[in-house]
């Protein structure tokens, strides 16, 4: 059985040594996310979901949601467990405190989340999804809206729900073809199909409120045409209490590879009574507010399940023995030593390390650019901020989620026979850490969002500032540093060449840069990796300390075993698109 303990030591490093969230006290709105206040979040939120939640991600896997008559049921313990969250004011620890939120920073609530997806993935897509409920509110909603829904989004009374995708409609939500028909009220009966739907029903809150695109008589074709809607579960009366169900029904659970605690449900839309969120036709634009939210909060998904991985691949390392060091001279008689003293065990652990330390750091700095860019006081800071969010959000969630899956496997690996079977937990952490490579947004779509938007955005402003800080990082540090210094400068000019190439080849061949989307992220996302491990090496040569030197060791591992891959992907990105759209669907056999 994998146990997982939250990483509080190393959550703590990121958030006070790397992107100093004390900063964040200068600002009105967070004056008291004071240090105390801090670590207090973190060592009572440990407690709770490692001792309650966490211990539910095997069960909840082998158990699975189950549907009858319309009605979901979770797997045993997670409505106690659900309900405990929730009263302890996780749910709501980010939100404004006018709709009973603890008004806290985004980047302390994302640490939270951290240590809910490496607890248990499944659980986490419950509360997940309401953060996106609420954002695309607040945003868009109409104070009624806001003063009827939020607090209970806050509270977690109540949940939320996305729902996009149809038969018809997945990546292409210009082919949505759900209905909503006006009414005299000022309603909408909404009827259509969607699938896919995380969390569309459950037992856990008493009302669920499902966000639903849909086009209304008359509208233009494709995304242009498509509107968001507010669909709760039950009706709510005047007076803000439950009134009758509302027609919206569960028809099915999909059965999936992983994540089995979570209910992706198929629901039925039949005249179901819904409200306007926004303006009509821009439901796209509305919906990419719960949209990004949600990707952010996939990529912390990724980065749960490769934390789990690595401290279960690292415990097991250190105990199981086979063999001996291939340094040791062959005696007669010997115990085996552990594991660990293997050369490509020792490489298969150090990249895990790596990886996942390296994408904390970059998820928890993005989620303070989120903070900066919705409260800071200055408008530059905050378009400074927005830009950097919008620059790194595919980034966070396609290259934290591949993490999930390279690591998750080399947690398999590590473990050999014993990783394969389900006994340890291995082979589940494998099977969860695939869907969040696919779900909000394939990670090709992301790559695309990449090289397609966000390269271009204010004039190709987005990654010229993000270079500029790395080259300032790289300015500042010491000779002392030039283990990682000197490769990432090397990958760093190749991440601009082969930007210069991607934006060029759009205009020449938009098939060139789309056949390069994946590896060009995979680029982008190392060598971000590289800034990050070089700002943690500068904090760790500066203090003593076990935990320092071993953050010293993994930034030299990550320089010289991690990094160097940019140069492998730098000339597939430039080979052009000829090899990939020359043959014909023929020859594709």
């Amino acid at each position: 059985m994998a146990v997982y303990k939250s990483p509080v030591r190393d959550m703590q490093f990121v958030l006070n040594e790397i992107i100093n969230i004390g900063s964040l006290t200068e600002i009105e709105k967070f004056e008291d996310a004071t240090d105390d206040i801090v670590l207090g979040v973190l060592d009572e939120a440990a407690k709770q979901i490692d001792n309650t939640i966490g211990v539910l991600n095997e069960s909840g896997d082998s158990e699975g949601a189950s549907l009858k008559d319309g009605e979901v049921t979770t797997p045993a313990g997670f409505k106690e467990a659900y309900a405990a969250y929730a009263e302890s004011g996780w749910i709501g620890l980010d939100k404004d405190i006018e709709f009973d939120g603890q008004g806290l920073p985004y980047v302390l609530a994302t640490a939270v989340t951290d240590m809910l997806s490496g607890a248990n993935g499944a659980f986490s897509l419950y509360p997940g999804l309401s953060n996106g409920a609420y954002e695309a509110l607040k945003a868009h909603g109409t104070q009624e809206q806001k003063e009827t829904y939020m607090s209970h989004l806050s509270l977690g009374d109540w949940s939320g729900t996305m729902c996009l995708t149809e038969p018809g409609a997945g990546s292409d939500l210009g082919q949505v073809r759900t209905k909503a028909t006006p009414q005299d009220d000022g309603s909408y009966l909404v009827e259509g199909n969607k699938i896919f739907i995380t969390a569309g029903e459950h037992d856990l809150t008493d009302n669920i409120i499902h966000l639903v695109l849909a086009r209304t008589p008359g509208a233009p074709e494709g995304i242009r045409g498509i509107s968001m809607f507010v669909v709760p579960k039950f009706l709510i009366n005047d007076d803000g209490s439950l009134g009758d169900r509302n027609e919206v029904e569960c028809a099915n659970i999909e059965e999936k590879m992983g994540i089995h605690g979570s209910c992706t449900c198929v629901l039925n839309f039949t005249n179901a009574k819904g409200y306007l969120v926004g303006e009509l036709n821009k439901g796209i634009q509305n919906m990419f507010v719960m949209m990004n939210a949600a990707r952010l909060m996939v990529g912390l998904q990724g980065l749960g399940v490769a934390e789990r991985a690595t401290q279960n691949a690292i415990t097991y390392a250190k105990d199981r023995k086979q063999g001996r060091p291939l340094t040791r001279k062959a005696e007669s008689s010997f115990d085996s030593d552990t594991i660990i003293v293997h050369p490509d065990v020792r490489r298969m652990l150090l990249t895990m390390k790596a990886l996942t330390e390296g994408c904390r750091m970059m998820a928890y700095d993005t989620a303070k650019h989120v903070d900066l860019s919705e409260n800071h006081a200055d408008d530059a800071v905050r378009s400074a901020s927005k830009a950097r969010v919008d620059l790194m959000t595919p980034v966070c969630k396609a290259f934290i989620t591949d993490v999930g899956v390279e690591v998750s496997g080399l947690g398999v690996q590590v473990y050999g026979g014993h990783g394969y079977i389900t006994e340890h937990g291995m082979e589940q952490n494998m099977r969860d850490s695939k869907i969040f490579c696919i779900y909000e947004g394939t990670n090709g779509i992301q790559a695309m969002d990449l090289i397609g938007r966000k390269l271009s955005m204010n004039g190709g402003q987005l990654p010229a500032d993000f270079f500029a800080d790395v080259k300032s990082e790289l300015a500042s540090a010491e000779s002392t540093l030039d283990f990682i210094t000197q490769p990432l400068t090397e990958a760093l000019n190749a991440l601009e060449e082969v930007t210069n190439w991607v934006v060029n080849s759009k205009e020449n061949n938009p098939n060139d840069s789309a056949a390069a989307a994946v590896d060009y992220l995979q680029i982008f996302g190392l060598v971000s990796l590289g800034y990050y491990w070089l700002r943690a090496s500068k904090v760790a040569s500066e203090n003593d300390g076990v935990f320092y030197q071993g953050k010293l060791a993994t930034a030299k591992f990550f320089a010289t075993k991690l990094l160097p891959r940019v140069h492998g992907l730098a000339p597939v990105v430039m080979a052009g698109s000829d090899c990939v759209m020359e043959p014909s669907e023929d020859l594709i056999i």
